[in-house]
């Protein structure tokens, strides 16, 4: 929607091109880097940090149970050698003259040489066949049984993934079994997750009990504050300081109401439901062009249905945020702010861009912490609680996505929300 007024401004004014085409990831791009080229002995060296535990355990039995049968097999190998020549009984030759003696004793060294040969031959032929077949068995066996020796830690792994806020109080490992390490490790994961379920308790009875305790408080300031204000025999003194700290007050309300949004948006999603962020979009548009209309900032719309699951309220607290901080940041006279909404590479996009002074690069990221605002901006910015991109960031954290900034060419940012689609 521009309005009118902006319109005939605009003619007047030089100024950066809006950004342009279907929403996409305005950061820069991915660094890319030279391919590394690995020897054959590094390749072999990261070859461990490729391979589950579960087959390096394999593998580790086995080898070792592989080198243990080749050692065996030598021995044998070497000891059946010895047993059969020494089985042979010494050669009698008394009953011959020396030389047919000579060419006996020749004959039978040779026979009991063969013979030891063959037996070992024969022995190393089945042995070698013998050790293969072992060797396949064990790599079985040492599979089954790295399988069962991991299976409580696959137990807890599937534990700590099913793990979150909302069921903390009741999910345990509970391992069952002798009291080993790997039980006495499961036991201490289950106290862990009970301290946790205890701390989670405390921040949640914290943020419910400051919610009526700081607010009670300051609506009582300004209900008393409006009552004064309205005393038609109220000096006028009194009138101005009655204004500066209602003033104080809304300020004060406001960055109440910032830090239990940002203490709520960094828990675990409560509500999940079917959402199309067009139309969150289209209700966050229409809450804050009085807003924009006061300040003479025109907003420029581009909204593509895109379903998602989340939270409706915070995500549209989130744009809201995105587009007032645009609103707020923007030019002096004819200021404008564009959104749009779609579907991009398979993720849900949300990017709101505006006009307004020159961001340097090493700044965006630090104005995303909680209280953090540019320089040049802390007196603009003065009646702010400094908490709105702090926010947003959480909200698009518990919804599984992330939000960056860029300068936008021309002064001014480019906020760019991904989520992912559910």
């Amino acid at each position: 929607m521009i309005s009118p007024h902006s319109a005939r401004k605009a003619t007047r004014v030089q100024e950066a091109p809006p950004p342009s085409g279907p929403p996409a990831w305005d950061g820069p791009p991915p660094p890319t880097y030279a391919p590394v080229q690995r020897t054959a002995m590094e390749r072999v060296k990261a070859l461990p940090t490729k391979v589950s535990i579960r087959w390096r355990l394999t593998l580790s039995y086995s080898l070792l149970f592989f080198v243990a049968a080749a050692a065996l097999l030598y021995s044998i190998y070497a000891i059946v050698g010895r047993a059969i020549a020494e089985a042979w009984l010494p050669l009698d030759t008394s009953d011959f003259n020396p030389a047919m003696a000579a060419i006996a004793q020749n004959q039978w060294s040779q026979a009991r040489q063969q013979a030891v040969e063959t037996a070992q031959s024969t022995l190393f032929s089945s042995s070698l066949m013998a050790l293969l077949g072992v060797g396949i068995l064990a790599i079985i066996l040492g599979y089954f049984v790295a399988d069962r020796a991991l299976r409580p830690v696959a137990q807890m792994t599937t534990t700590a993934r099913k793990l979150s806020e909302s069921t903390l109080a009741h999910q345990r490992i509970a391992l069952e079994g002798p009291n080993d390490e790997l039980k006495e490790l499961a036991d201490t994961f289950d106290a862990m997750l009970t301290r946790l379920n205890v701390a989670f308790d405390t921040q949640r009875r914290f943020v419910a009990n400051a919610s009526h305790e700081l607010r009670t408080p300051l609506t009582i300031n300004r209900t008393v504050l409006e009552i004064a204000l309205s005393d038609p025999e109220a000096s006028e003194d009194l009138k101005a300081l009655g204004r500066t700290l209602l003033e104080v007050n809304a300020r004060n309300e406001k960055l109440i109401e910032g830090l239990l949004l940002l203490a709520r948006s960094e828990r675990e999603l409560a509500v999940r439901k079917p959402l199309d962020v067009q139309e969150v979009a289209q209700t966050a548009v229409e809450q804050v062009m009085p807003f924009a209309e006061e300040n003479g900032v025109t907003v420029t719309t581009d909204l593509v249905s895109a379903p998602t699951v989340g939270d409706p309220v915070l995500l549209e607290r989130s744009v809201s945020n995105l587009l007032e901080n645009a609103v707020k940041y923007n030019m002096p006279e004819n200021g404008k702010v564009w959104i749009r909404t779609g579907m991009v590479d398979g993720a849900l996009v949300v990017q709101v861009a505006n006009m307004g002074q020159h961001v340097p690069a090493y700044e965006v990221n630090s104005l995303f912490e909680p209280f953090r605002r540019l320089h040049a901006d802390r007196v603009e910015s003065a009646k702010g609680a400094g908490l709105g991109l702090s926010i947003v960031r959480a909200v698009v954290q518990a919804h599984g996505g992330n939000v960056a900034a860029v300068p936008r060419e021309g002064g001014g940012l480019v906020v760019t929300i991904r989520l992912p689609r559910r």
